[in-house]
């Protein structure tokens, strides 16, 4: 017998992973795996459905990458069929922005599938840490919430990291332990959903000692405190013409340009006016005369300030008479 009969046909390649961090990742909380489940979609949908289901997390579920696996599909219908199991509730996709110890902002995507459909407000509630991601009701607070406040609220963030990411899952007393350092990130101003971000982001193949890692990523990646707010300047405007300044430049409400020259007074002084010096009442309008000497106190003082820095203005050459 020839010995090409004895061989057998090689194994298809195993369908190719994302990089660490990123690819497929699970929802919680779905039914178990059985027949029919993506019976409600169509042919397609529910062919490229069935196909990821069987896929392992982080698994490459890339539109490039299906089409390539899948021969009967190309691009363009990976990408509708992708579409319609976000709207039926499948496959939850968002846009996120990541920041490196550089400083650096990059942008990627993150795909959740989930075999069982679930509404656009349960993936809201997931995302946003309304909700445990079980998708159940927040527990009564106990004694496992103990301490309260941001150390209370570092416990519970550390205690849902195993349902986001099950090689970080943490045992009660690992939590209580790294409570403490968890809840510095809220008193910095830090968000839930950024801790747990940090302490995911590119994850090796196999973590071999969760609260190891975790805590030396929460000491790594710990935020920076926030500089106090700056005090706001306080700002002030002349009674006579209105410029801004500092409290301590005005005297009577004047700037020093007002003050350099004789008061102007109310312009509607001899026609019912008020009288007073430089008025700043809306209905007491200023008179040609008063508008004419402002502007010629404003030219004598940018006269004066160009004599005191040697500069003068640049004249235009008079043009060659015909």
């Amino acid at each position: 017998m020839a010995v090409g009969q004895l061989s057998r046909a090689l194994h298809a390649p195993a369908h190719p992973m994302a990089s660490p961090g990123f690819g497929k990742r699970e929802a919680p909380d779905q039914e178990p795996r059985r027949k029919g489940d993506f019976a409600h979609l169509p042919t397609r949908e529910a062919a490229v459905a069935q196909y990821i289901d069987r896929l392992p997390e982080g698994a490459d579920i890339s539109i490039k990458t299906l089409a390539r696996e899948m021969a009967a599909y190309g691009q363009c219908a990976i990408g509708t069929a992708l579409n319609a199991l976000t709207a039926a509730g499948h496959l939850h996709r968002r846009r996120i922005g990541l920041m490196d110890d550089e400083g650096n902002v990059r942008h990627v995507t993150e795909s959740h599938f989930s075999r069982t459909p679930r509404p656009a407000a349960w993936w809201h509630d997931v995302f946003t840490e309304s909700v445990p991601s079980s998708g159940y009701d927040d527990p009564e607070p106990g004694v496992s919430e103990r301490g309260g406040g941001d150390e209370g609220r570092g416990f519970r963030a550390l205690a849902r990291l195993g349902r986001r990411e099950p090689q970080l899952a943490l045992s009660e007393n690992e939590c209580y332990a790294l409570a403490e350092t968890a809840g510095e990130w809220f008193r910095r101003g830090a968000s839930e959903t950024q801790l747990v971000y940090a302490l995911t982001l590119l994850l090796p193949a196999r973590v071999t000692h969760p609260f190891g890692f975790v805590q030396a990523r929460l000491l790594a990646k710990l935020p920076p405190e926030l500089p106090p707010a700056p005090l706001a300047v306080p700002m002030t405007e002349c009674v006579g013409c209105g410029a801004a300044g500092r409290p301590e430049d005005f005297t009577g409400g004047l700037c020093r340009p007002c003050r350099s020259t004789e008061p102007v007074r109310c312009a509607q002084g001899d026609r019912g006016g008020c009288g007073r010096p430089a008025c700043a009442d809306p209905a007491c309008g200023p008179s040609p005369k008063a508008v004419r000497g402002k502007a010629a106190r404003i030219r004598r003082e940018m006269r004066l300030r160009r004599e005191r820095e040697g500069t003068r203005p640049a004249h235009r050459p008079r043009r060659a008479r015909a």
